[in-house]
């Protein structure tokens, strides 16, 4: 057993004076198989210490129905038999370019800007969520055994609020739960994000990618004591889809993180390794210097240009760093583990069967609803997917305007059975003109909820309202199609058929015969915008008309020797589309 505790000036283990040499690695965006080997790949740089998120809506999709909730004990013990020392950021929000923050949308649907609060309607879900999830976390503390040394209190709360009796409750809340490891929060290192976010005795941090001695000076004004750690050193950066690959020089980032070992300070890579957003939990942005702006939607890739790329190879960042920690280390650096199995050959294959968009929402749809104005998705209870909306223009009425107020994110348009377009903005117009009487489909997608900034918790779907000139249109019949609803059972008991000419939108399946299952990468040639399988695990999404994400990671304990089966799900295009798994270059 060890004590972890906050001095004047260092972090104390057991009462002597240690420096965090942490990374971020979330257990939820790599495949559990592959953990031992990420974590040997961050001990190889020179790090002793793991940071994780963890998503409250990934374990509680539904009020009161969790979902592997033991995950985070698993992963905390992988840690610990890494002999790796463990930072826990339970949230209740966590950013993270994640769905919604990680806030459950059953939650901010009805609550809105009531999230993040001391409202009591909010702090009631997160006590319960709490008293669920922190029991895995308290009996894995250093001074019991375990390998978890701090625990965060919310996230980056003075970019967002100034409720500070709500950080002070949460703060009770997690010692009330057991936690006994000092508590932290993390803010950028500007005057009103520090005073927004930090609690009187809690351990403030800042985050940050570079001009840590101007960083830490900010932070010192607010806190003349205890120990400096940059809890997110940013070493790269996310993608957004239809824009350039972020990428930053691995000497510059490796003079960064100099910069910050040279303070005398501690530190947390972000990203150490980023992984993947699976099943579409990618979260979306706002645009603009207020994050008030149009809809930024991240990509599947959460690579993040960092020092272990998604498919957990080296880069010429992770050499920098490994130079700049060993300095740092009390001994010589652990070698490299060895890599995953890669796919030994690529491989193709053709998806021979499909089901219309329609036929796959007549079986695995939610319930129909009619209601005089659009229901979001948040009141359809769909977190990842789709809705159909369905209207009626009445007549006979002349060409008049469509337009669509309110609209997240994407829809795709049908008039009477023919397709009319898109519409990608919240303000949207269709481009010809409506008659009446017209039977009016949208398909309605949620690029992923806003996951920073003021607007976190907005519904999506249509949340204003369908117009025809001026006149809205009422008796809304709406159906969601959740990503959840895409299972073995599911799709099996779907009614596929042979892939017609021109199938265009909807369900497609078939089978690809693998030999030397590993690692590989899969690419969808004619593919437009969608979801992807492979055995039943959701990739994630593909979008190749908007770039820059051209192919997916595909995890090689996902893959089979033999028969494997994949579901594409287009949502856009015309094409039949293609599947080919391709062998993952050499490390970068």
């Amino acid at each position: 057993m060890s004590t972890f505790a906050v001095g004047d000036e260092d972090f104390l283990l057991d009462g002597r004076p240690v420096r965090l040499l942490s990374g971020a690695l979330h257990y939820f965006r790599v495949h559990e198989e592959l953990w031992e080997h990420r974590l040997g790949m961050l001990r190889a740089m020179g790090l002793d210490c793991v940071e994780t998120y963890v998503p409250w809506n990934l374990h509680e999709p539904e009020r009161g129905r969790y979902a592997d909730v033991g995950a985070l004990g698993r992963f905390l013990d992988a840690v610990a038999a890494a002999g790796m020392r463990a930072i826990v950021r339970p949230g209740p929000y966590i950013c993270a370019e994640w769905e919604n923050g990680g806030l459950p949308h059953w939650l901010t649907g009805p609550l809105g800007r009531r999230v993040r609060t001391l409202d009591p309607d909010f702090l009631g879900p997160v006590e319960a969520w709490f008293r669920r999830l922190l029991p895995q976390v308290v009996e894995r503390q250093v001074d019991r055994g375990g390998p978890v040394v701090l625990v965060q209190v919310e996230n980056e709360y003075g970019s967002y609020g100034s409720d500070l009796t709500y950080l002070e409750w949460l703060a009770e809340l997690l010692r009330g739960c057991g936690v006994s490891v000092p508590l932290f929060t993390s803010d950028g290192p500007e005057d009103h994000m520090l005073t927004g976010g930090s609690v009187p005795g809690v351990l403030a941090t800042a985050n940050f990618g570079s001009g840590a001695r101007e960083g830490f000076a900010t932070l010192r004004r607010h806190q003349p004591k205890g120990p400096l750690m940059c809890m997110e050193f940013w070493c790269g950066w996310f993608d957004h889809w239809g824009t350039e690959h972020a990428v930053r020089d691995a000497e510059d980032a490796a003079g960064a993180l100099r910069e910050i070992l040279e303070c005398g300070a501690s530190v947390n890579v972000y990203m150490a390794h980023g992984g993947t957003n699976f099943a579409g939990w990618a979260g979306a942005n706002r645009s603009g210097e207020l994050h008030d702006g149009p809809l930024r939607a991240t990509v599947t890739s959460y690579d993040y240009d960092a020092p272990v790329d998604e498919a957990g190879r080296p880069t010429e960042k992770f050499w920098r760093f490994r130079e700049v920690l060993a300095r740092y280390a009390e001994g010589p650096l652990p070698e490299l583990p060895e890599p995953p199995a890669r796919l030994g050959a690529p491989v193709s294959g053709a998806l021979d069967g499909w089901v219309s968009l329609d036929g796959v929402l007549g079986v695995l749809g939610g319930v129909e609803t009619v209601s005089p104005v659009p229901p979001t998705f948040e009141e359809l209870g769909v977190d990842r997917g789709l809705v159909r909306y369905r209207l009626t223009v009445p007549g006979p009425r002349q060409p008049y305007p469509l337009s669509v107020t309110g609209l997240r994110d994407r829809a795709v348009v049908y008039v009477d059975g023919v397709p009319a377009g898109v519409l990608d903005a919240e303000e949207s117009v269709l481009a010809e003109p409506v008659a009446g009487s017209a039977v009016v489909d949208l398909w309605v997608e949620s690029l992923g909820r806003v996951n920073y900034g003021p607007r976190l918790g907005e519904s999506k779907g249509i949340t204003g309202g369908v117009r025809h000139e001026r006149q809205y249109l009422h008796g809304v019949r709406a159906r969601g199609l959740r990503l959840g609803a895409f299972t073995a059972v599911g799709v099996g008991a779907l009614a596929f058929r042979e892939v017609p000419e021109g199938a265009g939108r909807g369900l497609y399946r078939g089978t690809v015969e693998v030999a030397g299952a590993g690692d590989a990468v899969l690419r969808l040639p004619g593919a437009t915008r969608g979801f992807v399988w492979v055995n039943g695990f959701c990739l994630g999404r593909y979008w190749s008309s908007a770039g820059p994400q051209e192919s997916l990671f595909v995890p090689g304990p996902v893959l089979r020797e033999g028969a494997n089966e994949v579901w594409v799900l287009e949502l856009e295009g015309d094409g039949v589309p293609g599947v080919e798994f391709g062998v993952l270059p050499d490390a970068p």
